[in-house]
C-alpha cells in the first residue's frame, strides 16, 4: 500500500504595498509624460523643417524671377521679336483655318461621285458618302448615326424644307452582283423610322438591287429606294434626291425646319 504524499499548498505572490503600487503608478505617468514631450518636440522640429525650407525655396524664387526680369529689360528687343513672331503665326494659323473652310465648302457643293468610287468604300464610309450627298443638298445639319443600337438609322437630316428624313444604307461591296435587299431591313426601317425617328421621309440606299418582294412592300409604306441607277443620278449632282423620288411629302411651310433627331 503506497503512501500518499501530502498536497503543498501553492505559493503566493506576495502583495505589493500600497506605497509601491503608487510608486509604480507615479513612474509610468512619469514616463508617458517624457514620451510625450518628446513626441511633441519631433513634431515642432519637422514643422520648422519645413518652414525653413519654404522660405529658402521662396527666396530663390524671388531671385531668380528679379533675374530673369532684369534680363529682358536689358534685351527687351527679343520681347518684340517674340511678340512678332506670335502675331505672326497667330494670323497664319486663322488664314489657314479659314482656307480649309473655304475649300470644304466648295469640295460639299461641288461633291460628286461615280459608282466605282462608291463600290470601293467601306460600308461606314458609304454612310457619310450619303451624309455628305445630303449636306450637299441643303441639308446643313446632315449627320451619320449608323452603328450599334441605330434603331434601322444610318444618317438623318433636315431639308431646306422643314422635312426630316431617316435613311439607312446598305453597302454591296460587288454592286449588282452582290446579294439583293429584300423586305426584312425594309420592316425594321419602317418599324422605326416613323414612331421612333420622327421621319416625314423614309428612305433605303444601296449602291446593289433590291428584291422582287421588296418593291411592292416600299410602296404599300410609302419607303423610298435608292438602287444602283437612282443612286447613279443623285451621286452626279444634277439634282437633290427630294427631285428624284416618289413618297416625298409637301413642305412644312417657312420657318418649320427643325434639326434631325441624333
Amino acid at each position: 500500500m503506497t503512501r500518499r504524499r501530502p498536497r503543498t499548498p501553492p505559493r503566493r505572490r506576495p502583495r505589493s504595498s500600497p506605497a509601491r503600487r503608487n510608486q509604480n503608478r507615479s513612474q509610468n505617468r512619469s514616463q508617458n509624460r517624457k514620451r510625450g514631450r518628446s513626441r511633441t518636440r519631433s513634431r515642432s522640429h519637422l514643422r520648422g523643417e519645413t518652414l525653413i525650407a519654404y522660405a529658402v525655396a521662396a527666396v530663390v524664387a524671388v531671385v531668380l524671377v528679379g533675374a530673369l526680369v532684369q534680363w529682358l529689360l536689358a534685351h527687351w528687343w527679343l520681347l518684340v521679336v517674340l511678340g512678332a513672331a506670335g502675331v505672326a503665326i497667330g494670323a497664319w494659323w486663322v488664314r489657314e483655318r479659314q482656307r480649309r473652310l473655304q475649300w470644304e465648302q466648295v469640295r460639299l457643293h461641288g461633291l460628286r461621285y461615280q459608282l466605282t468610287q462608291l463600290d470601293a468604300l467601306h460600308h461606314r464610309q458609304f454612310e457619310h458618302a450619303v451624309r455628305d450627298l445630303m449636306h450637299r443638298d441643303g441639308c446643313a445639319d446632315a449627320v451619320q448615326v449608323g452603328g450599334a443600337g441605330d434603331n434601322g438609322a444610318d444618317v438623318k437630316a433636315t431639308d431646306p424644307l422643314g422635312r426630316r428624313w431617316v435613311i439607312q444604307c446598305k453597302h454591296r461591296r460587288d454592286g449588282l452582283a452582290g446579294s439583293a435587299v429584300g423586305t426584312p431591313d425594309l420592316q425594321i426601317l419602317n418599324g422605326t423610322a416613323r414612331p421612333v425617328h420622327g421621319a416625314d421621309v423614309v428612305v433605303l440606299v444601296t449602291n446593289g438591287r433590291f428584291s422582287s418582294k421588296a418593291l411592292p412592300f416600299a410602296h404599300s409604306q410609302r419607303i423610298n429606294l435608292v438602287d444602283r441607277g437612282l443612286l447613279a443620278a443623285w451621286a452626279a449632282g444634277s439634282q437633290p434626291l427630294w427631285e428624284l423620288i416618289r413618297h416625298v411629302p409637301p413642305p412644312r411651310g417657312p420657318g418649320a425646319g427643325r434639326p434631325a433627331q441624333t
